[in-house]
């Protein structure tokens, strides 16, 4: 009645107001017109979100076994005798920016993988290039593997040496003929939520992207890499300005040629 604040009606328990007048905001009409439901004085609750209970093993049990009934090839999941289990995932790879990885560095052998060398650290030269867009990388990966242990498995199978904390993992899923993207926490369990899913990655896929959300945290990016985006950004602003110049140009091209053709026509 006083400040007339307007929330939603789930958000309502989640409001702290101050309100100094009791009872003059029985069931009021918000500036847009909203009937929201009677506050009282004091309209802060607790919430507690009630965190679902974890599957137990025979649940996860059956989960695995109706995923596997559905799998098309050998990306089977397997369940361990203490209860977490094992499978794969699909990563698209959509980055728009150069990463950086070692200069002159030969591919990684199964020798180097087996004895965990990391190529990375034996040079200190840096260069940058772009992954290919939209390339698909197939993990392996247990039920306690976190999304932030994916990302970082992800740079050190490309010996991307960037702070992981440019990257996040969304989920992609489609529903009525639109593409959601979601942004996971570093604590979510990627090969969880695709046991719920199922095998079909037109479902629920996997993406790997830059980290936008919130400010950009540029003292994570050294010297070159700024320089490289500043080159982007530059060549992007170029394409940007040619694209307007040839839409004008097409339209003053047809703008002449319908006043060409008007000219000998009556009224």
């Amino acid at each position: 009645a006083d400040c007339r604040y307007t929330c939603h009606q789930e958000c309502r328990s989640l409001i702290q107001l101050d309100c100094r007048r009791p009872g003059q905001c029985q069931g009021r009409l918000s500036p847009e017109g909203t009937l929201l439901p009677p506050c009282s004085q004091n309209v802060t609750q607790t919430v507690e979100e009630e965190k679902p209970e974890p599957p137990t093993i025979q649940e996860i049990k059956q989960k695995i076994e109706k995923y596997n009934a559905k799998v098309t090839n050998c990306l089977l999941m397997k369940l361990n005798d203490d209860g977490t289990y094992t499978g794969f995932i699909k990563v698209h790879l959509k980055l728009r920016r150069p990463v950086t990885v070692p200069a002159g560095i030969r591919p990684q052998s199964i020798y180097d993988a087996l004895r965990e060398v990391n190529l990375a650290d034996m040079t200190a030269k840096r260069t940058s290039f772009y992954l290919p867009l939209d390339a698909i990388k197939q993990l392996h990966i247990s039920s306690t593997t976190t999304v932030s242990e994916v990302i970082q498995g992800l740079l050190k199978k490309f010996m991307v040496v960037d702070n992981p904390q440019k990257f996040a993992l969304f989920k992609e899923m489609r529903k009525d003929g639109q593409v959601l993207f979601q942004k996971l926490p570093l604590t979510e369990y990627p090969l969880y939520l695709r046991l719920l899913a199922g095998p079909d990655t037109d479902v629920l896929s996997f993406v790997l992207k830059e980290n936008e959300t919130g400010e950009v945290e540029w003292d994570a990016f050294s010297i070159p890499e700024l320089q490289n985006f500043l080159m982007i950004l530059d060549k992007e602003e170029k394409d940007k300005i040619q694209q307007v110049h040839r839409k004008y140009e097409r339209f003053k091209q047809r703008l002449q040629q319908t006043l060409k053709e008007a000219r000998g026509k009556p009224g």
